[in-house]
């Protein structure tokens, strides 16, 4: 039985339901719409008809709405269709830099803060009218200055409060770095989820002879910051986990950080088990690399490395050397952001689509009720790892 079978949505509404996919993040807004089109216009309610449930049935749940740019690179939000009394869900993917506008006649390609600039504006075009605004932002913008240690920015902080002022309700995030940084709107609603079912769904689709046991298997967090994600994945397989800790050059700083100096391991024997190596996001690629290298010296099974944003800021050309070299077997990463084309031709990736979980939040806040099953999707990952042993034969 699907989550959406199981879900009770009789209850009215909070408002109509639309979104306004920016345009960063179209194609997987295209993709949440499809779904949420399909259920609702299966689904059979008594109520349908009722002045509360109307619009509920759409051919499609996105609004017209655009972002039009002045040849200085200024630009301005214009929404097409009302938004007066709608339950209205804006995406966002402030970390799409394949999108370029124009500039006094130059090619300029859209940055974090572009893309931040074009959520404020749809947000003031729809000028308060709309009954409840969500923003489902997977990359939470600035989401890496969400702390401050010396007299510094803290970027993420001030954005939150800034969309918050603007009339947002809910802002809902995907790993996000640093979760405690919701303490700066705490009245507000914040929700960081992580597709931990996504990955093992992924992972066992793409990969038939594994045994998921503590004596064949193992995840590793490549830092410090990561240990809670590993071990809820260790927790719900029934498996061992270990960490690597980052000992870095603090007398020097080279592209805004301290350099790693080394990787040190703690943690149970690797040898002969097949590895999970689990982060929140894939820069340039260099660390998670450097600890799939050092599992490889610890004569480390094969190695599945899986993390939530897929960023590849250095290009594929790492990832296609180690995998020649056989450091790793698969990576794992979310369309929950832009994927390059180089990306998804990749033999070794695996591409773990979130639209259908997006739309499972969507169409049940719009019901007003609870997500909470949907954040913790343990039973549905033992469910899956008992279908996939049972067609193992083991």
């Amino acid at each position: 039985m699907s989550v959406n079978d199981k879900r009770n949505l009789d209850s009215i509404p909070v408002g109509a339901l639309r979104m306004i996919p920016l345009s960063g993040c179209m194609e997987l807004g295209k993709k949440v719409d499809d779904y949420l089109v399909g259920w609702r216009g299966e689904r059979e309610s008594e109520h349908k008809d009722s002045l509360a449930f109307q619009g509920y049935q759409r051919e499609s749940y996105i609004l017209d709405a655009k972002i039009s740019r002045f040849g200085t690179g200024e630009a301005k939000g214009t929404i097409n269709e009302s938004v007066r009394g709608t339950d209205l869900y804006l995406l966002v993917d402030v970390s799409n830099y394949s999108l370029t506008y124009k500039l006094c006649g130059m090619e300029n390609h859209m940055s974090p803060d572009d893309h931040y600039q074009d959520l404020k504006r749809i947000i003031a075009a729809v000028g308060g009218k709309a009954r409840r605004i969500t923003v489902i932002m997977p990359f939470l913008y600035e989401s890496r200055q969400h702390k401050r240690s010396t007299r510094e920015s803290l970027d993420c902080a001030i954005a939150l409060q800034e969309l918050v002022r603007m009339g947002v309700d809910n802002i809902i995030t995907f790993d996000a770095h640093d979760g405690r940084v919701q303490n700066a709107i705490p009245l507000h609603g914040f929700e960081t989820i992580r597709p931990a079912y996504q990955f093992i769904k992924g992972l066992l689709r793409s990969v038939k002879d594994l045994t998921i046991d503590s004596d064949h298997m193992m995840v590793v967090s490549p830092d410090e910051g990561g240990m809670e994600r590993a071990i809820y994945i260790a927790n719900v397989l029934g498996l061992d986990m270990g960490m690597f800790y980052k000992r870095r050059d603090y007398t020097q700083v080279v592209n805004g950080r301290n350099p790693i100096v080394s990787h040190e391991f703690l943690g149970s024997s690797v040898e002969g088990k097949d590895v999970i190596v689990i982060d929140d996001m894939i820069s340039s690629g260099e660390s998670v690399l450097d600890v799939a290298k050092q599992l490889k010296k610890r004569n480390a099974g094969r190695i599945f490395i899986a993390s939530t944003f897929g960023l590849f800021t250095g290009g594929m050309k790492l990832f296609d050397e180690a995998y020649a070299e056989g450091l790793f077997d698969k990576v794992l990463t979310t369309n929950l952001i832009y994927q390059t084309p180089e990306l998804l031709s990749r033999e070794y990736y695996v591409n773990c689509d979130m639209s259908k979980y997006i739309a499972y939040i969507i169409d049940t806040l719009n019901h007003d009720e609870s997500i909470s099953d949907l954040l913790n999707p343990a039973d549905r990952i033992n469910r899956l790892v008992a279908s996939y042993m049972a067609e193992q034969g083991k």
